[in-house]
């Protein structure tokens, strides 16, 4: 060691041999003793063994230290781990337990600063899902604006367990946030479909129950209270009685104005000027939704032509039940029944002036005359239209036997090949005249049976009627055998007196035909028939007091001469008709 220290000079480098060697050179040069200078070396050994012991000490405190922060270490790693639940630390100190303590410290420190920064980032997720809660749970109850400051994050429990909890109960949250959102949304719009129809104000009422419920403000800030469910479900309950109620009122005034139009007639133009009225009147509530359909001027609109039309009913009366009377007479002598209606319009008169009778149940009691004269026509009918066509077919026969009677219906006058047509048409058409009456007389028994009751043909019965045609038919059908048979007889006589006289130069000459069967020759029995018939119209006219000329004059010409009949003015044949 001496050689080294005796070296280090010339290193250039202090330690302690050369201060050892110095102070030995400056010992020898003062010539301290030996005493003195054993008394100095251990003055220096004492002052070295004081700094190592205060070394010692203090790298016995640091070691001290560290094993404390390394303690610590442990111990926020642990509980770290725990309260976030992460099981992937928990071998780090076993790990490393073999090494140096800042080994160890070494090795804690990254997993402590990423545990650190996870918790930092769980706490702000925690802290973030509370806060959502928190404000949904206010916005629940109603105190959100009450509540102040982040909710309090437990940091001893900071696993994804616990966090998923949370999640869960702000899903479950945030779902009846939506569905209460829903409902306050359904609930609003009821309410403006209910002040729609009811012509109120929508703004005002809404902003009654909660000012955040109008639409200006953003859907997601709208309150969902239960104080504004609740509040909410009120205001729609009451505007559904109002509407029930004045829907009720409404269609009350619509049946009375139904009423007091129908029983004055009112013309379809003022009808149609309170459709917004009537057409509600047999509407359920939730079927009246039209905006304005049950609002108050509208009702009170329907309250003013109620009372006008009761101040007009009265006065309406009489016109009312006489133009029902008009129209009674009407289905009536449509129907060629015989009725009185003077009679009628002074017991009409009677009960209006009398007021024992309501004018509802007056004119109800008319329409209901009137529906019983239609059903009473409506049975006629079938037989009216078969007197109709046998009317028309005597009309025809009438035309045809004036047709025969004349003596230039040949000549080639105008229009005389139109005449020769009809009349080819109008034989056709008397030879139907039998088979009509037939199956006119089988309707009408058929008829009377059925009802009781004699069929009359404006007061006179329509089977005497065809019984009388039908004598009268078969008198004509043997007046013109015996005007046949007289004719037979008259060319018989020329026959035998031609060889006597000569034969005449015009032996076939049409004007000789003529003059037999002229309708001045052979009018008296179609004269007596007409007469005969004409007798039986004027009794029913004296019955009626009215009776229509051109249906009286019909069954005037009851018998005509039939194409068959009429051959022999043509052709000299002789064939007889078929018996009707």
């Amino acid at each position: 060691m001496a050689v080294m220290d005796a070296q280090n000079p010339l290193l250039g480098e202090t330690t302690c041999g050369t201060l050892l060697q110095k102070l030995q050179e400056i010992w020898d040069e003062v010539g301290e003793s030996d005493e003195e200078r054993d008394k100095m070396l251990l003055q220096i050994e004492q002052e070295c063994l004081d700094v190592y012991k205060r070394k010692v000490e203090q790298a016995a405190k640091s070691r001290a230290e560290l094993l404390v922060t390394l303690s610590d270490a442990k111990l926020e790693l642990s509980t770290l781990v725990s309260a976030l639940g992460d099981k992937s630390f928990l071998g780090v100190d076993t790990v490393k337990a073999s090494g140096t303590i800042k080994e160890q410290l070494a090795a804690i420190a990254p997993a402590l600063e990423q545990l650190w920064k996870q918790k930092e980032e769980r706490v702000k997720e925690f802290s973030d899902v509370q806060s959502q809660i928190q404000k949904i749970c206010g916005e629940i109850t109603g105190s959100a604006n009450e509540q102040a400051g982040a909710p309090a994050v437990d940091e001893s429990d900071l696993s994804l367990k616990k966090l998923n909890e949370y999640q869960v109960k702000l899903q479950e949250l945030q779902k009846e946030k939506s569905d209460r959102l829903h409902k306050v949304l359904e609930f609003v719009g009821t309410v403006h479909d209910l002040c729609a129809v009811l012509g109120m104000d929508f703004f005002s009422t809404i902003t009654e129950v909660h000012p955040s419920l109008d639409d200006k403000t953003c859907v997601q800030s709208k309150s969902i209270s239960n104080d504004t469910l609740l509040r909410l479900a009120e205001t729609v309950s009451a505007l559904h009685e109002d509407k029930k109620q004045r829907l009720h009122k409404l269609q009350e005034l619509a049946t009375k104005l139904t009423d007091l139009w129908n029983l004055m007639d009112t013309p379809e133009e003022e009808r149609r000027l309170f459709d917004h009225v009537t057409c509600n009147i047999s509407a359920s509530v939730d079927e009246v939704t039209v905006p304005g359909a049950l609002a108050l001027d509208l009702i009170e609109q329907a309250e003013v032509e109620v009372e006008r039309l009761d101040q007009l009913k009265s006065s309406r009366m009489k016109e009312l039940a006489f133009k029902r009377q008009v129209e009674l007479e009407e289905i009536f002598a449509h129907a060629h029944i015989d009725i009185d209606p003077e009679a009628a319009r002074e017991k009409i008169m009677a009960l209006i002036d009398s007021g024992n009778v309501e004018p509802a149940e007056l004119l109800a009691d008319m329409d209901n005359q009137i529906a019983k004269a239609k059903e009473e026509a409506l049975s006629r009918k079938e037989i009216l239209d078969r007197v109709e066509k046998w009317m028309s077919a005597c009309e025809e026969e009438s035309w045809l036997d004036d047709y025969n009677r004349d003596d230039n219906r040949y000549n080639a006058s105008r229009g005389a090949h139109l005449n020769l047509k009809r009349a080819e048409k109008a034989r056709i058409l008397v030879n139907k005249i039998p088979g009509m009456v037939d199956t006119l007389v089988a309707k009408t028994r058929a008829w009377e049976e059925d009802r009781g009751i004699s069929f009359k043909y404006d007061g006179v019965p329509l089977l005497a009627m065809l019984d009388e045609y039908a004598m009268l038919r078969q008198e004509r059908e043997e007046e013109k055998r015996r005007l046949r048979d007289q004719k037979k007889f008259g060319e018989q006589q020329n026959t035998e007196q031609e060889p006597i006289f000569g034969s005449r130069s015009t032996p076939a000459r049409p004007a000789s035909t003529k003059k037999v069967v002229g309708p001045r020759t052979n009018g008296t029995p179609s004269r007596r028939l007409s007469l005969s018939a004409s007798q039986n119209g004027s009794r029913s006219a004296a019955k009626e007091g009215k009776r229509d000329s051109m249906r009286l004059a019909a069954p005037a010409n009851f018998v005509a001469i039939t194409k068959e009949d009429a051959a022999p003015h043509v052709s000299g044949t002789d064939r007889s008709p078929a018996s009707p």
